[in-house]
């Protein structure tokens, strides 16, 4: 029997109702999917964003008279637990030493991580997408040129130009400092694409779209790109899951998003003397630093099996009812 890794469920389906369907069928995939839109609408429902009010009534900036000598009221615990039961208070995070709503100034920083997030993520795998595929379809003096341009904007410490684009664009806003990083975040998945077009550039299918007259254009984005998603979801996912981090160091050591704005990094750094008295100032920014982060690399865990027909789970069960098919079928 023909070993194969599309199932007899699969056969006749159209290429995004497959793909779909193995992606919902993921479940860490999608608990973590769910998870990450829950962060961030919980994020937008709760201080607004924009035009739109949200239901918390302290913003992240005004100062008031500290409560609870700004200690968190939030309480999980239930009274038959002997907890004082489940509530929020007047402030879940607590205060920050001049009194600004912790809870407020968290959710603020984390709808601009996730701003950060898709702006940065989405510009540095549209660019690296199209430099590597470029570079792996033409090959020859233009694969050479591109590649070295990589190679200079790849051994410069990501951290370094991330400082150096974050003094220069950091007080214009989060989305011009998110564009500008993404700007010089390309170069590895650019390296990734190259490398797959590479492969893909020699298959049976590019040749008969060459002898069909097909542009290179068609070729490159219609016929070997989306046999090359694999490797950019993956790619992206982790560009996603590191700009993140990468925003948060920025705005730690001062060279990313400023004040007025809160940012996670911002809000641990202004509150980095406190942390021997009020460690609950860098509990809740470290959590949703980390937690999107790690979300995010297992969606693109789901994505990347989703895209490539290649993949196929293994299963106990299927593997038991193996022999008693073969029998069956010979």
């Amino acid at each position: 029997m023909t070993n194969t890794a599309i199932s007899d469920a699969e056969v006749g389906q159209s290429q995004a109702r497959l793909i779909f369907r193995r992606f919902v069928t993921n479940k860490t995939a999608m608990v973590s999917f769910v998870l990450l839109i829950a962060i961030f609408g919980f994020s937008i429902s709760a201080i607004g964003l924009g035009p739109i009010p949200g239901w918390w009534h302290y913003n992240f900036y005004a100062p008031m008279p500290t409560a609870n000598e700004g200690r968190p009221t939030l309480s999980i615990i239930p009274e038959w637990l002997g907890g004082s039961g489940i509530s929020l208070g007047d402030h879940p995070f607590g205060q920050t030493r001049i009194g600004v709503d912790y809870f407020a100034a968290t959710m603020r920083g984390v709808q601009n991580s996730f701003v950060v997030i898709v702006l940065l993520a989405g510009v540095a795998t549209v660019l690296g997408t199209v430099v590597g595929a470029i570079a792996g379809y033409y090959r020859g003096w233009v694969d050479a040129v591109l590649m070295r341009i990589t190679d200079v904007f790849i051994v410069i410490p990501t951290i370094v130009v991330g400082a150096v684009v974050g003094r220069m664009t950091g007080g214009l806003g989060v989305s011009f400092l998110a564009i500008a990083l993404g700007l010089v975040a390309w170069m590895g998945i650019a390296r990734l694409v190259r490398a797959e077009f590479l492969s893909l550039r020699e298959r049976e299918f590019v040749e008969a779209a060459r002898v069909a007259g097909a542009s290179d254009a068609r070729i490159i984005f219609k016929h070997i790109l989306p046999n090359a998603m694999g490797v950019v979801i993956v790619a992206a996912s982790l560009i996603a899951a590191a700009a993140i981090l990468l925003e948060t160091a920025l705005s730690y050591l001062g060279y990313g998003i400023h004040a007025p704005e809160r940012s996670l990094g911002l809000l641990v750094s202004e509150n980095q003397s406190a942390f021997s008295t009020r460690p609950w100032l860098f509990w809740y920014p470290a959590f949703f630093t980390v937690a999107p982060a790690l979300l995010i690399n297992f969606i693109g865990d789901g994505l990347r099996d989703a895209f490539d027909p290649r993949q196929k789970r293994f299963s106990i069960r299927r593997t038991k009812e193996l022999p008693e098919t073969t029998e069956q079928r010979s």
